[in-house]
This record gives structure tokens, sequence and C-alpha cells, in this order.
């Protein structure tokens, strides 16, 4: 983890919010912020300004570059809810439950394989040129014989 972000108390439900979180979870930071581009609802528009602080963030925590960010968590928990009244028939009031959202963001480092090239290998003096390796006999297996399927017959 290279940062974690969390926006509190957002007027947007929480089943709402995660069902945006859940389209850009693992995703790269680049391929994400294009996908919140692409979508239309609401909660897209805190989790871009969410995501655009843990980027500032990585940036001057640790000088990395978006290209190098993937969400490894987003996640939209419950907030607390604002209670409203409404009138209703005969005299009564139904409650209105206003919902809030907590959406946590963390992004981590993107881990990419360490590719040897041959110029690096000949500083070392270890090179894989040359070397060609060849199976005997003993170590390429034999094709596997298919066995006739019986089957009965049922009356």
């Amino acid at each position: 983890m290279v940062t974690r972000v969390i926006a509190r108390y957002l007027r947007v439900s929480p089943r709402k919010a995660s069902n945006v979180t859940n389209l850009i979870k693992g995703k790269s930071v680049i391929k994400a912020l294009l996908l919140l581009d692409a979508i239309e609802k609401r909660p897209t528009i805190y989790i871009k300004r969410l995501l655009n602080s843990a980027i500032d963030s990585a940036d001057k925590k640790a000088h990395l570059l978006p290209a190098d960010l993937y969400i490894s968590l987003i996640k939209a928990d419950k907030g607390p809810m604002l209670k409203r009244f409404r009138a209703a028939s005969m005299g009564r009031a139904t409650m209105i439950k206003h919902r809030t959202a907590h959406i946590t963001l963390e992004l981590s480092k993107i881990v990419r394989p360490v590719v040897k090239t041959e110029k690096a290998a000949a500083k070392k003096g270890t090179s894989d040129k040359g070397q060609v390796t060849r199976k005997t006999k003993k170590q390429v297996k034999a094709p596997v014989k298919k066995q006739k399927k019986t089957t009965t017959k049922r009356r």
C-alpha cells in the first residue's frame, strides 16, 4: 500500500457507491479514471475526487507516477443516516432515511517482472547464448492412448 484516502459522510447511498467501486476495483489508475469518465452515475464524482487525491498523495509521498499505481482496495461503507419525516395519509408520518457513505481507497505499486537482457547477463559473466538444451527420449512423454468408452444400453 502506497497511499490510503478516505472520504467520509458523502451524501450518496453506500449501495449505489459500491456498484461503481466494484467496476474499478483492481484496475490501474489510468484505466480507472477513463472508466469513471464513461460512467454516468452520481457516485463517480466523489470517487474521481478521491482517486485524484490519492494520486497526488502518492506523488508527494513516494514520487510515483499514475502509470505505476493500481487500486488495491476500494470499498463503500455505511455512514450515519439523516432521518426526516414526511406527511402520510390519515395524519401519519413516514420516516425518510437519507443515507451517507464512507469510501476508502488504497493505491499500491504495480509489481512488474524484471527481464534480464543479454547485455546485463554479459556484464555479470553469465550468458545463456549458445547453450541449447535437448530433450532425450526418456524426457519426452509418449502420447497417451485413448481408451474406448463402453456404454451400457438401458431398456
